[in-house]
């Protein structure tokens, strides 16, 4: 790479390629650290940043056009631009900073475009960045964490099983993001201090959807992994003397409402039935989709006083008849777009603190995605809270749309987001625990307390043998569909045959079992048969409505992640249980149990936006599954494939920051081929984890090339 060092800021690179930057300010290092990026993903930064303002299939073709299309309607870029208008006239130092930010991007882009063939290959130009795009990436990246499409799933069980029924399949499974993450204090750490560590789970993409990078300025010096696109250091980082960590607390906080639309008085627009019977206007434009190597396509944009139409926006009949005869449709009401702020003043105060009460004040702030915190410093602090923006309101719109004309449905304010005293260890992985009284559905408690029971194991801890609570890949979800097996009569010599062994497993999905291939190729049929049988028929058509909120309208995926509770309910009386775990087992056995690892069916599938052309399936498999502390998440009764994982993983010493540890899925650059594209791979793959550097004289500083 060619120098990018000059007067006001230094970039110096580990053997791994992580950048450490240095400047003479805030300003300059925020400018920094913007260079560096689009140098390094510079089609990253273009896909983000166009996949936020819904313009993508202008150069991603038309496989785009339906995020593209969700974008626009839900108006996220057009809210970012107004969290941005807030923050210049109430923070105007944050929003110089993020303007630093943008500077430097813009200054990187055409070097960074040059070292990437994609650009060539797909015909796209970078132009430069409008001062909101790193607020509109957030909104993007962060726009399905809470999960909003569920209420959609939720709506057709109630309508084919019952209202009881709508929680049915919330074993909650992997959504789009989850995480492990744990604090040990210090009075269980072999160096007296605390440690924090853990995993954000997220979609594993090509380049990583984390960035370990350095931040060093006279006023601060904090490591970490950001966000790409977005400046400091918001999930993960460690200023010397304090250190935080987050994962996703899995809080409801955005809202569908039934909207009843009709043609305005005058004949011209439309109306939107409000609170109390008050017919009100409903904004409307449309906007068009540049599609490569397509037609365009043309959008219709409605937005009510609950916020923007995502669902039966097609004009002009928008969706189903209400009463009156009334069309409905579904708006979206989320909280950046309702407060007009993202919480962007948090990440410069999370760069200077020094303590946990400085992370604390400073997560007052936080707005979205709600998380639950971790936080430690070297004076013996400790920190387990919820941070983030949750609207008060009536709990059945936590679960289903809800009509919009029914004041009862209103939000009323913001909830105030819980702390507790660390006690022992303090663990989070998505489980209920501090953040419940902010959710409806959590992943279960297997994460959670197989960690708990690792690191009761020691009470002298060291960062390297954090490693192996990471690369842990015991399954206690498989004991219920197991426990069924005992009971099993009048079976095949070879179903009972591999009962035994199923039995007799030791029920870790590690990278060589082959018995954990032989069990998930049994669980897959048992989730086949649980799919076909009668009680679930309402559900088993393919989804209709926009595209980009089928993932969450499956049956089959549904009934994988599910299964555990599906097997124990009792609101499915007719569902035959002991009838398909037998035929399962017959079916597995008569097909002869696979004897191949388990990784070699468990693959990485990443994401990639422009794969190329002749692209190799070369991707490793791992251990692990969904339910594991090691979380490679396949689609039970689907694939064995996985695209969901750690993004990165991270081990922070409060004793010693360089006695710290980290790793990503892929490595520092974004350009294929480069020497640090993929070298992290091997690595990550084992769970194992990479050194930490810190001395500046044991770092390369860049020259010019």
């Amino acid at each position: 790479m060619s120098s990018v060092t000059n007067e006001a800021y230094e970039v110096y690179r580990d053997s791994w390629g992580i950048p450490h930057l240095r400047a003479s300010d805030p300003l300059a290092l925020a400018h920094a650290q913007g260079r560096v990026t689009a140098v390094d993903r510079a089609w990253q930064l273009e896909v983000e940043r166009h996949r936020a303002q819904g313009s993508s299939a202008a150069f991603l073709g038309a496989e785009a056009v339906t995020w593209d299309r969700f974008a626009r309607r839900a108006r996220l870029d057009d809210t970012a631009r107004r969290c941005h208008e807030a923050l210049l006239a109430d923070d105007p130092d944050t929003a110089a900073w993020v303007a630093a930010y943008v500077d430097g991007v813009n200054s990187g882009l055409a070097e960074g475009a040059a070292r990437d063939e994609r650009f060539a290959r797909s015909g796209h130009v970078p132009t430069p960045w409008e001062p909101w795009v790193p607020l509109s990436i957030w909104v993007a990246t962060h726009i399905l964490f809470a999960g909003f499409p569920t209420k959609l799933w939720r709506e057709r069980v109630a309508r084919a099983l019952g209202d009881r029924a709508a929680t049915l399949f919330a074993t909650d499974g992997p959504g789009t993001a989850g995480s492990n993450g744990w604090l040990v204090p210090g009075d269980r750490t072999a160096s007296g201090s605390a440690i924090i560590a853990g995993d954000p789970h997220r979609f594993i993409e090509d380049p990583g959807v984390y960035q370990q990078i350095r931040l060093s300025c006279p006023e601060y010096d904090v490591l970490g992994i950001a966000v790409p696109g977005v400046p400091g250091l918001a999930h993960f980082g460690h200023t010397g003397s304090a250190a935080w960590a987050i994962t996703n607390a899995m809080s409801d906080y955005q809202d569908l409402y039934v909207e009843r639309l009709r043609p305005a008085a005058d004949g011209d627009g439309l109306e939107a039935l409000g609170p109390d019977g008050v017919w009100e206007p409903v904004t409307r434009h449309t906007e068009t989709i540049t599609v490569a190597g397509g037609p365009d396509e043309r959008v219709e944009v409605l937005e009510t006083a609950r916020g923007p139409i995502v669902i039966g926006a097609e004009a002009p009949t928008p969706g189903t008849s209400g009463a009156d005869g009334a069309e409905e449709v579904l708006s979206l009401r989320y909280p950046p777009r309702v407060r007009r702020d993202l919480g962007f003043a948090t990440l410069p105060a999370l760069l200077r603190a020094r303590t946990v009460a400085d992370i604390d004040r400073a997560l007052d702030g936080w707005a979205e995605p709600v998380n639950v915190v971790h936080a430690a410093d070297t004076e013996g602090g400790l920190l387990h809270r919820v941070a983030g923006v949750v609207p008060l309101r009536d709990p059945a719109g936590r679960l289903r749309p809800v009509p919009a004309w029914d004041s009862r449905y209103a939000w009323r304010g913001w909830a105030t987001t819980p702390a507790e005293p660390v006690q022992g260890f303090a663990v989070m992985a998505n489980a209920r625990g501090i953040a419940s009284p902010l959710g409806v559905e959590f992943a279960p408690p297997h994460r959670a307390d197989r960690i708990r029971e690792l690191l009761s194991g020691s009470a002298d801890w060291t960062p390297k043998a954090m490693a192996d609570v990471h690369a842990d890949t015991y399954l206690a979800s498989a004991a219920p569909l197991l426990a069924l097996l005992p009971a099993l009569d009048g079976l095949s010599p070879a179903a009972d045959a591999l009962r035994a062994r199923l039995l007799a497993w030791d029920r870790h999905m590690d990278a060589d079992s082959t018995d954990a291939t032989v069990f998930a190729a049994f669980r897959t049929a048992t989730v086949r048969r649980f799919a076909a049988d009668p009680v679930f028929a309402g559900l088993a058509d393919a989804p209709g409505g926009p595209e980009v909120f089928h993932p969450w309208q499956y049956l089959v995926p549904k009934i994988g992640y599910a299964l555990e509770g599906l097997l124990g309910t009792d609101l499915l009386p007719d569902l035959d249980r002991t009838g398909h775990v037998r035929a399962a087992l017959e079916e597995t056995a008569g097909a002869g149990a696979p004897e191949a690892a388990w990784s070699s069916v468990h693959r990485l599938a990443p994401w990639q936006a422009l794969p190329a052309p002749d692209a190799e399936d070369d991707w490793p498999g791992l251990g692990g599954d969904h339910d594991c502390v090691n979380a490679t998440s396949s689609v039970p009764g689907f694939t064995d494939r996985f695209a969901r994982a750690s993004a990165a993983r991270y081990v922070w010493d409060l004793s010693d920051r360089e006695a710290g540890l980290w790793a990503v899925p892929l490595g520092a650059d974004g350009v294929h081929g480069s020497p640090h594209h993929r070298d992290q791979l091997p690595h990550w793959a084992r769970c194992e984890l990479i050194p930490i550097v810190t001395d500046w004289d044991l770092l390369t500083k860049e020259t010019s090339g």
